[in-house]
């Protein structure tokens, strides 16, 4: 487990909307701050549960998602560290909209809501800063239903493996140890494992990857940045 520190402004700082407060505002924000720690694979908060507050990641990977009635899987966001979710039970006192689990080990630090209103009734910064954050995934969720509505299969696994290759420290190739899993594509991408599987085939056949147990390989990153464009 990571032993970042939630009492600590500093941490609060890296997220992206927070770095432009006072030190002050920061060390209110860390004063009522709660930290938690997950173990891979440990859910955090389920849909449909009362809201706890605001959470941060400070350490590992999270994931936001729904699960069908069925039991499917579709992961909203795949969050880091210095990233906010949890924003808009926070506002709209709403039960939680989608659930949790640390995709790695992780740590968590959480604000509760009435701890929010206060601060932000305190600090109009902090509340600005809140605005933001909320409307950034609200971006983010109107080009994820682009995504599924507008572009195949072909092409949004095309940009999750141009992505994935930009956070391996080798170029134009993506280790097994940092790779998802088939089944953890679909989930993202919003299909199921086997289609998956046909187009990691049929990317192979055009020559735009090659791909083994152990790692991806991106022979072709133009042809794969055109076809995730969708040209």
């Amino acid at each position: 487990m990571s032993h970042a520190s939630c009492s600590d402004p500093e941490l609060l700082r890296r997220v992206p909307y927070f770095a432009g407060l006072s030190d002050d505002v920061l060390a209110a924000l860390a004063a009522v701050t709660i930290q938690r720690q997950f173990a891979r694979g440990q859910l955090i908060f389920e849909e449909g549960e009362p809201c706890a507050g605001l959470y941060i990641v400070a350490a590992g990977e999270i994931k936001v998602f729904k699960l069908s009635p069925q039991g499917r899987e579709q992961v909203i966001r795949q969050l880091g560290p210095g990233s906010t979710f949890n924003e808009v039970p926070v506002l709209d006192g709403g039960p939680n909209p989608a659930s949790t689990a640390a995709v790695t080990d992780a740590t968590v630090c959480v604000i509760t809501r009435d701890d929010i209103k206060r601060l932000a009734q305190t600090y109009p910064a902090f509340a600005w800063a809140l605005i933001e954050s909320t409307a950034r995934h609200a971006r983010h969720l109107v080009m994820m239903v682009e995504d599924l509505s507008l572009r195949s299969v072909k092409a949004r696994l095309a940009r999750l493996l141009l992505v994935e290759a930009q956070q391996s420290p080798a170029a134009g190739e993506i280790d097994r140890s940092q790779m998802i899993t088939q089944a953890e594509m679909a989930a993202r991408l919003g299909t199921v494992r086997e289609m998956i599987g046909r187009v990691l085939r049929d990317l192979a056949d055009d020559g735009l990857i090659v791909f083994d147990r152990h790692r991806i390989m991106i022979k072709d990153r133009e042809a794969l940045a055109a076809l995730a464009d969708g040209l």
